[in-house]
């Protein structure tokens, strides 16, 4: 495996308004101007909100379908997972990444990543295997982490399909990076398991107490805003329960033989503490940690066609690249 230094930590100078491109200014104030005069997403049901956010009107550009996407089943307690496949079409696959979408643990489906999963099975070899978890509030806690752990079994075990599986990797954007780590911790502590060689976390929720950077965000809707963070806790966690649970935030968790990370995401994100918090404890725990942290950047600002996005990008199909030739070399 890799070996890592120590994480090239963030300075000041990152978080200051000064290191922000204008191109990055000038995106954050449209963002603002056009989601403050949307109408309160709170006011409708969630089936509403989703039917509105796979038409295109979400917070974020929608991702035409990939016609060459697979979906096999997946066996859960009593009922059926899809999982969407995406094969390397121009090169030979490698290996597979487990990939687990975000929503607010309420939202999303894999077809909307189907330009991103794309890129990454071109970028590095990867099959991309997405995860179509149970949805909160209909489906609330332990719902989605269920459904990810059996799809993170079936993906290494399983019979049942071809996907390579000599190097995997496992990542997902904001509570798709909250079910990653949980994903891997159960995979530790149920199973005695740690198969997977590299993680890539976007933007994660760690802490679903809310962490200070969530608690002292406020009303401005830069994506999120700190009322959104915990209406989509209040619909996921409907059982009272403790949200210092390793299970609920894995911020909290024992964090020792969890794979390399990349940690990324940007300096205007309402989540910038749990990612500054978890690769802290993560690298504390003895495991590799590189981190990409964005000045100006909003939340899953990735999911945006800009020049910090493609950057952002670009660093983590580089972090999967060496993980994958590390890997191939040990």
């Amino acid at each position: 495996m890799a070996k890592f230094a120590d994480p090239q930590w963030p300075n000041a100078e990152t978080f200051s308004e000064a290191a922000i491109a204008p191109e990055v200014r000038e995106h954050n104030a449209a963002i603002l101007d056009r989601l403050s005069q949307a109408p309160d997403i709170w006011k409708y049901e969630l089936p509403l909100i989703r039917t509105a956010r796979a038409a295109g009107r979400g917070s974020f550009p929608i991702s035409a379908s990939d016609p060459h996407a697979e979906v096999h089943m997946v066996d859960g307690d009593g009922h059926s997972i899809p999982v969407r496949v995406l094969r390397p079409r121009t090169r030979a696959a490698r290996g597979a990444y487990l990939h687990i979408h975000g929503g607010g643990w309420v939202m999303g489906t894999p077809s909307e990543m189907d330009h991103r999963m794309r890129q990454i099975a071109e970028n590095t070899g990867l099959v991309t295997v997405s995860v179509d978890y149970r949805l909160a509030p209909e489906h609330p806690y332990p719902a989605a982490p269920d459904d990810c752990e059996a799809a993170a079994l079936w993906l290494i075990a399983s019979t049942a399909h071809d996907i390579p599986r000599e190097f995997l990797a496992i990542g997902g954007e904001s509570a798709g990076a909250h079910l990653s780590a949980v994903t891997l911790l159960r995979l530790r502590d149920r199973h005695g398991l740690w198969p997977f060689r590299a993680a890539n976390l976007v933007a994660g929720c760690y802490d679903l107490g809310g962490t200070p950077s969530v608690r002292n965000w406020g009303k401005d809707k830069l994506i999120l805003n700190t009322r959104d963070i915990f209406k989509f806790t209040e619909n996921f966690l409907q059982g009272g329960e403790d949200t210092r649970s390793a299970d609920v935030s894995p911020l909290y968790a024992a964090l020792d033989r969890m794979p390399p990370a990349l940690f990324s995401c940007g300096t205007k994100d309402l989540l910038i503490d749990d990612t500054m918090m978890m690769a802290q404890r993560w690298h504390a725990a003895g495991n590799g940690v590189e981190l990409g942290i964005y000045p100006g950047g909003c939340h899953v600002f990735q999911g945006f066609d800009t020049a910090l996005a493609e950057e952002s990008l670009s660093q983590m199909d580089g972090f999967l690249n060496r993980m994958i030739e590390a890997s191939a070399q040990a």
